[in-house]
């Protein structure tokens, strides 16, 4: 083994099936995450926005004869 710098072109080495792999999983991730944002907003649109939420409320009147 020489010290000395290679005078031979390294050539770059092609993708293997494992780098394939890895790339298009992560494309179908982001796909699959999209996907489940727009079903996100088209189930509950209204989520976050609580400036629109009205609770309703049943008021009972206490029965006295259990208070005793």
């Amino acid at each position: 083994m020489s010290t000395l710098p290679s005078t031979e072109k390294k050539t770059k080495q092609p993708a293997s099936v494992y780098t394939v792999m890895l790339f298009l999983s992560m494309l179908f991730m982001l796909i699959a995450v999209i996907a489940m944002w727009i079903e996100y907003e088209r189930y509950a649109p209204q989520y976050w926005k609580t400036q629109d939420a009205k609770p309703s409320v049943m008021i009972m009147p206490a029965d006295n004869s259990h208070l005793a």
